[in-house]
């Protein structure tokens, strides 16, 4: 019979001697040189920030609460500091096409003061222009084209006026214009006056009409003309006055900016819209107040077109390029949008309303997303996407984009980018991206791949203690003292599920600080100590093992029924963890299995009434193909097998409880009682080796609870995969039973040694003869399928019998 002793209490528990500490106190630590466990990360951000092609941009993955986003910005912000600050980019009014605002790049600072420039400008224009025109030298300049003008058309009338008059003809003003009647005695002859002069007298007078008539309508033509030439001559000098004010304003601001030939370009257009819309900037003031409000709003609206859209300001340009975190990834907030404002129940919009996105803000710099949020806005990534890949940023609304408004709208003129962007999000999102968007990879070549743990060894443990020291010192928290760290140093160990590895999980650690410091501030304690850790971890349990509590009292009611004493055939007990939020405890379960002739089946129960998952099935398929290879050698399996979870009421998944299974088979095949004051976890293969599980800690405490609840006997214990030792980081009571003999953990390699242990009796191991020792366990298994096969053969041969009879 092979011995399996349980283990020794050292092994149930690395524990971290705070000896290996030389600090009285974490204040005494400085802050680490490197990142605890991320080599492969640092090296992947610094190759990324370095590589400047096309597509290098990253995606740093792992759990939330990792310090992916720590990590990144921190060399982000160390790169960025030592770059030159990219220019300054802002929209103006397009005079040829409103509707497509030009977009102006200039150097870094200086957008800020040419939009304060074009502001004065507008401001002083609305004095000189009015003023220019109000000057006694233009006002008599334009009195005089009005004079000319009246003049001109006055002696024309007159000079007709004084012929018509030396052939007694007068010209009169009508309701329908001008008109031309005899005149005798000074009175203009009406139409029955007329007919009584002489026949003679009538035809000279009408010969003499028709001919001042067609001088008449030569005036009347040429009125048009002059008018047309009035207008010319007083447009021509409104210019002429508008130019000699603007033009020594604009001279100003041109001479800032002579190293910016666009500006200048934009300035020569602005010079010669203000020049061609003085008007714009003389209009009266009307009396009634709901008039004057409209004319102010409307002379605001059109006086805006001169105005400056700075769309990012770098006021300060020391500060090195930009480093843009963006929280709310929207459509609108990544690429900017085109806002509207209501004037008068109408919905308008230009130039000054373009908002500019993140996109805008981090251009020349590094923009840092998380990934989750921005799929989950709608055509956010789309666009991310396409900005990047084709280097511009172009701003249009949502309905725009997707062709679902008709009404007219601006299109900004599309502004270049370029940008470093960082995805943060876990590893499934990154493997998913990779596997479904064939955009993905071309566009985010750099993997950051930010590890939750680092191996245990005294170099890492030396730079936990800085790590803690760290984050103690960026959060203000109390200082550490040595058994404090150490007691850090294990749970992280046990947070990361392996004795032999440390969790550096920047969020979780954290937490862990920030409660221990609660702690230690309600004991009164300058510094925060070992018993201040384990309170805030006792805390942390209690606050979330409602339903912890509630299963295992169900147990000691005898809801649920598990035994720690006795023994049974065909029952064992399981072990299995449930996941509630972010804690997980080991709940036991009682399985069961009953063996009836059959065809060598082996029956789930969960599964058939699809309560099993498709790992917990592979196992049973597993330890059904253990049977066949190890006792269907000569002869076919002639048994039905029945497997159950029983009292379990939810979903069964895993392959954990695939060696417990296989125990309660043999167990019921050799009708050989298993102790029940064993509980078993550990998956099987089909060679009968027994192997690694998840949750080890967890299910091995579930069960020392309810031993505990009912009694430690002694006898106790759990039978555990060799194979998860090294993941063993228990509980300071369950080491403390196991020290006083009350409770113990046998690390099992194959399912012979864990049957021997259940049982107490041998396995057995075949002879020369081929056969198993009759009073082992193999050998009773043997025997009982020989006797079933038999069974078989003889129930079919009656069979036989009777259909021939």
């Amino acid at each position: 019979m092979t011995t399996v002793a349980p283990l020794e209490p050292e092994k149930l528990c690395r524990k971290t001697d705070p000896a290996v500490f030389k600090f009285k106190t974490t204040d005494e630590l400085a802050a680490p040189d490197e990142w605890l466990g991320q080599n492969r990360a640092v090296e992947a951000v610094r190759f990324g920030i370095g590589m400047k092609r096309a597509g290098y941009n990253m995606f740093a993955l792992g759990p939330t609460g990792a310090g992916k986003h720590t990590l990144v910005r921190k060399f982000i912000d160390e790169q960025a500091a030592t770059e030159v600050f990219p220019d300054d980019w802002c929209y103006v009014q397009n005079f040829a096409e409103p509707h497509k605002p030009i977009a102006l790049s200039l150097p870094p600072g200086r957008g800020l003061i040419f939009q304060k420039d074009m502001e004065r400008l507008v401001e002083d224009l609305k004095i000189a222009i009015p003023a220019a025109f109000e000057s006694d030298d233009n006002r008599a300049r334009i009195d005089a084209i009005e004079t000319e003008f009246n003049q001109r058309s006055e002696k024309a009338f007159g000079d007709l006026q004084k012929r018509a008059g030396e052939k007694s003809i007068a010209l009169v003003r009508t309701p329908v214009g001008m008109a031309l009647a005899p005149v005798r005695d000074g009175e203009v002859l009406g139409p029955e006056a007329f007919q009584k002069l002489p026949e003679d007298e009538q035809k000279s007078v009408q010969a003499d009409i028709e001919t001042l008539q067609q001088e008449l309508q030569a005036i009347l033509r040429d009125m048009p003309r002059w008018g047309k030439e009035h207008r010319e001559q007083v447009r021509d000098l409104t210019q002429e006055i508008t130019r000699f004010a603007v033009g020594h304003q604009i001279s100003e601001i041109r001479a800032k900016y002579q190293d910016i030939p666009v500006l200048l370009t934009h300035l020569d257009a602005v010079e010669q819209d203000i020049v061609e819309h003085a008007n714009d900037f003389m209009a009266q003031k009307p009396q009634q107040p709901e008039a004057m409000m409209q004319q102010e709003i409307g002379e605001a609206a059109t006086l805006r077109r001169y105005q400056v859209n700075l769309l990012r300001d770098h006021a300060e340009p020391s500060s090195g390029a930009p480093v843009i975190y963006e929280n709310h990834p929207t459509h609108g907030n990544l690429i900017g949008r085109v806002e509207h404002s209501s004037q008068f129940g109408a919905l308008i919009t230009d130039f000054t309303l373009i908002k500019p996105g993140a996109l805008h803000r981090a251009n020349g710099g590094y923009l840092i997303l998380d990934a989750r949020k921005i799929l989950m806005q709608p055509f956010a990534w789309e666009e991310l996407k396409r900005a990047i890949k084709a280097r511009e940023i172009r701003v249009e609304s949502i309905g725009q984009a997707m062709s679902l408004i008709s009404t007219v709208s601006l299109e900004p003129t599309p502004i270049p980018l370029d940008v470093k962007v960082v995805l943060l999000g876990d590893r499934s999102l990154y493997y998913m991206l990779s596997a479904f968007d064939p955009e993905f990879q071309e566009i985010f070549k750099v993997a950051v791949d930010v590890e939750e743990d680092v191996e245990r060894t005294p170099e890492s443990t030396a730079l936990f203690a800085q790590f803690v020291a760290g984050l103690a010192k960026s959060e203000s928290l109390k200082p550490l003292v040595a058994n404090a760290v150490a007691r850090v140093v294990d749970h992280a160990a046990r947070l990361s599920g392996d004795s032999e590895r440390l969790s550096c999980h920047a969020e979780n650690i954290g937490d862990l600080l920030r409660e221990s410091e609660y702690w230690a501030s309600e004991a009164g304690r300058e510094t925060i100590t070992a018993d201040d850790v384990q309170q805030s971890i006792d805390a942390q349990i209690h606050r979330a093992d409602r339903v912890r509590e509630r299963s295992q009292d169900a147990i000691r009611r005898g809801t649920i029924l598990i035994d720690t004493t006795g023994d049974a055939v065909g029952q064992v007990n399981g072990l299995a963890v449930l996941q509630l939020g972010g804690f997980a405890f080991g709940k036991p379960s009682r399985i069961t299995a009953s063996i009836q002739l059959g065809k060598g089946d082996v029956v789930d129960i969960e599964r058939q009434v699809e309560l099993g998952g498709p790992s917990h099935s592979k196992g049973v398929m597993i330890l059904a193909g253990f049977l066949g290879g190890r006792y269907g050698i000569d002869r076919p399996l002639a048994l039905k097998a029945s497997l159950a979870f029983e009292q379990s009421y939810g979903g069964v998944d895993g392959d954990s409880a695939s060696s417990t299974e296989l125990y309660a088979i043999l167990s019921a095949l050799a009708d050989t009682p298993i102790k029940q004051s064993f509980a078993v976890t550990g998956s099987v293969n089909q060679r009968g080796q027994v192997q690694a599980i998840g949750g080890a800690n967890e299910k091995i405490e579930g069960f020392f609870d309810i031993c505990r609840q009912s009694k430690l006997t002694g006898e106790q214990g759990v039978l555990i995969p060799a194979s998860n030792v090294k993941h063993l980081m228990l509980r300071e009571d369950v080491v403390a039973a196991a020290k006083a003999g009350k409770f113990h953990i046998y690390p099992v390699e194959t399912i012979d040694q864990g049957i021997e242990i259940l049982t107490g009796t041998p396995a057995g191991k075949r002879g020369k003869n081929g056969k198993y020792p009759k009073n082992s366990i193999n050998g009773r298994v043997e025997m009982r399928l020989e006797a079933l096969a038999d069974a078989v053969h003889r129930f079919n041969e009656k069979g036989k019998s009777e259909n021939s009879a």
